[in-house]
């Protein structure tokens, strides 16, 4: 990183983000080291030689990596990016530990709701002592999917996609090295306002716990925003932006509503964003159009977005003082529906690393501590 800018990427994870990432930054001049947690998830990469992608970027890439070795992934990179669900933070926080040296930035893409102030708790629980240029995105910098083994779909970057720095002093400085790669970042305040400004936390939960009968009945075989969005499901999803707009604004976060994200995302058009409607947005959203629903509620959808989604927007509601209804419930269904007990296997207060703190210590964290 001598010369303060971006050559070399490690994208940790294989799946439909780090894919996406691999393909799209290699047919944009970048240089990839490609790491995945399980050799299976390699070997059709291995055996068609690469990545074949279409969409904002068509193109056939061949990291010059792909290793189930951290040490070999991260060995001359200059900036480390975590492409992978937050469940799997515990994970590459744990072996990146004894491996960085405190010079080479850590970006989560994404972060989600709290992922980078998780990913720094258990760096230091792992033994990790040095300061770190951590960084995260709000969301995953692509809609996108894999339509094979090998072969992925990248239909839209997202835009106005905020970015923040752990501590948020160092967020110009990261934000300047990471915004050729992501143009479509936008600089937070805070790591707070990018955890809750987590909008995946808002719809995938009522449209996985509102639609379980049509998903447990087809194995998902619907359209999950065209179709599984409808007005009934929309309303709950209103509830919850309003629980967590609530709790932004009492710990003085900033924050838009859901509506505004999506359509600045480039999710939806202008005249459903115009009309107020959640349903409409979703129908009307382009880039989401064929995707179809999770096959099982034993999926992302729920682990990663009540587990580590809902459960830490809650929890800084409760530090807010502001009480968050709909989002209880919607954990203690999901904790129903799947057997496990989110508000204990999800992200705590205790496991964010911030348990116990008022307000302001919050806040003072995130800016300047971390």
């Amino acid at each position: 990183m001598g010369n303060g800018s971006v050559g070399c990427v490690a994208v940790l994870g294989a799946g439909h983000g780090g894919c996406a990432a691999a393909a799209d930054l290699m047919l944009r001049g970048f240089r990839i080291r490609l790491h995945a947690r399980s050799a299976a998830r390699l070997a059709p990469l291995r055996a068609r030689g690469g990545i074949e992608a279409h969409g904002v970027q068509t193109g056939f890439v061949t990291p010059e990596v792909m290793t189930t070795d951290l040490a070999e992934a991260i060995d001359g990179a200059d900036l480390i990016m975590l492409v992978v669900p937050s469940v799997a933070h515990s994970f590459y926080a744990a072996g990146l530990a004894p491996l960085l040296d405190g010079r080479v930035p850590v970006m989560l893409n994404p972060g989600h709701t709290g992922g980078g102030l998780h990913f720094l708790s258990d760096l230091r629980a792992a033994g990790y002592t040095d300061a770190l240029p951590l960084c995260e995105t709000v969301s995953l910098t692509y809609i996108t999917r894999m339509e094979g083994p090998a072969k992925v779909g990248i239909y839209s970057y997202a835009k106005q996609l905020r970015f923040a720095a752990l501590p948020a002093s160092r967020t110009a400085e990261l934000f300047a090295l990471v915004q050729p790669l992501y143009p479509g970042i936008r600089a937070a305040a805070n790591a707070l306002e990018s955890a809750l400004g987590n909008v995946n936390a808002v719809f995938h939960p009522p449209g996985m716990l509102m639609n379980a009968g049509w998903i447990e009945s087809t194995g998902g075989d619907f359209l999950f925003y065209n179709q599984g969005i409808t007005p009934a499901v929309a309303r709950v999803t209103a509830a919850v932006d309003a629980e967590r707009m609530a709790v932004a604004a009492a710990l003085g976060v900033p924050a838009i509503p859901f509506l505004q994200t999506f359509f600045e995302f480039g999710a939806t058009t202008a005249e459903a964003y115009a009309s107020g409607d959640i349903a409409r947005a979703c129908r009307e959203s382009a880039p989401n159009a064929t995707i179809k629903s999770p096959k099982s509620l034993d999926d992302r959808y729920i682990h990663e977005d009540v587990g580590t989604g809902l459960v830490p927007m809650a929890a800084l509601g409760r530090v807010a003082g502001v009480p968050t209804p709909t989002m209880d419930a919607l954990v203690h269904l999901a904790s129903l529906a799947l057997g496990v007990d989110f508000n204990q296997a999800g992200l705590t207060l205790e496991k964010l690393g911030v348990a116990g703190m008022t307000p302001a210590q919050l806040l003072r964290f995130v800016e300047e501590t971390a």
